[in-house]
């Protein structure tokens, strides 16, 4: 089995503020409607590129996606990039699950948000399979994010040792091998989050002295490439966080709201006269 660890300090999101945008969010979808297919907010503004293909509105089994020609398939599977609702009971649970077909691969991911008023946890789970390949082209991955221990643990002195349980726990599983990812936040003294990401890698039955060997010769890229995975997400973290709005109450509604119908700025397009050109050729 390999081990991989990285820890990085990021900003800090504040948990009442989170809270209550998640409830914001949850309530404004609560009181939408339905109407030729378009999901209305309460002022009746439609919802940017969701739309109501198949079902009854926040009833389990409704089918939404875009569907610019207004064609919804009817093979069971819903339009691809689709998503169907499992269950919604706002004060409880509300559960997704979304089809995506990709570059020959079929994606199942579900989504289980546990009090989504004042989210409790967060569960996510992963199946892929290439429907013309074999069970190489197979896998899946299962993650748990515990919420309330994630706070708790955010929540003790910066002195103290780090939580004894992970409050996030990710797992992936190959017909080769089976990866473990695990999470742990703790307080900074200036105020920041200290986060340890933990990876642990090994092979899958008689295949466990083969992914040993593999191992062995390609530690080293394993780790700098997880490394770097952990630190782009760090600074994806940041940039997410620069953009979230600030206000509270009435006003981070209405920016909820403006964000959900109002279609994102288009991205420009890179100047050429900046472009490096052409690399010169090497002989």
């Amino acid at each position: 089995m390999a081990r991989f660890e990285h820890t990085v300090s990021v900003a800090a999101l504040d948990r009442h503020w989170f809270e209550e945008a998640a409830g914001h969010v949850v309530d404004l979808f609560d009181a939408s409607r339905e109407q030729d297919g378009a999901i209305l907010l309460p002022d009746g503004r439609p919802v940017h590129g969701l739309r109501l293909l198949t079902g009854r509105h926040l009833q389990a089994g409704a089918w939404y996606g875009e569907d610019p020609e207004g064609k919804a398939e009817k093979d069971g599977e819903g339009a691809p990039e689709a998503a169907v609702l499992r269950e919604w009971r706002p004060s409880r649970t509300v559960e997704v699950e979304s089809r995506v077909a990709e570059e020959g691969m079929s994606l199942r991911v579900g989504v289980r948000l546990r009090e989504p008023r004042t989210p409790k946890a967060l569960e996510v789970s992963l199946d892929g399979h290439n429907p013309e390949g074999g069970s190489l082209y197979r896998f899946s991955g299962r993650a748990k994010a515990d919420l309330h221990a994630w706070w708790a643990a955010l929540d003790r002195p910066s002195s103290a040792p780090p939580a004894a349980r992970a409050p996030v726990v990710g797992t992936a599983v190959h017909r080769l091998g089976k990866a473990r990812l695990t999470v742990t936040p703790r307080p900074a003294e200036d105020g920041t989050w200290r986060v340890s990401v933990v990876l642990s890698v090994r092979g899958r039955w008689l295949l466990r002295p083969v992914a040993a060997v593999g191992l062995l010769f390609a530690r080293r890229p394993i780790e700098r490439g997880f490394r770097e995975g952990v630190d782009s997400a760090a600074e994806e973290w940041a940039e997410m966080l620069a953009e979230l709005p600030s206000p509270h109450g009435e006003a981070l509604r209405a920016e909820i709201a403006d964000a959900l119908t109002e279609p994102p700025e288009p991205v420009d397009p890179p100047d050429p006269a900046e472009s490096p050109g052409p690399l010169p050729k090497v002989l």
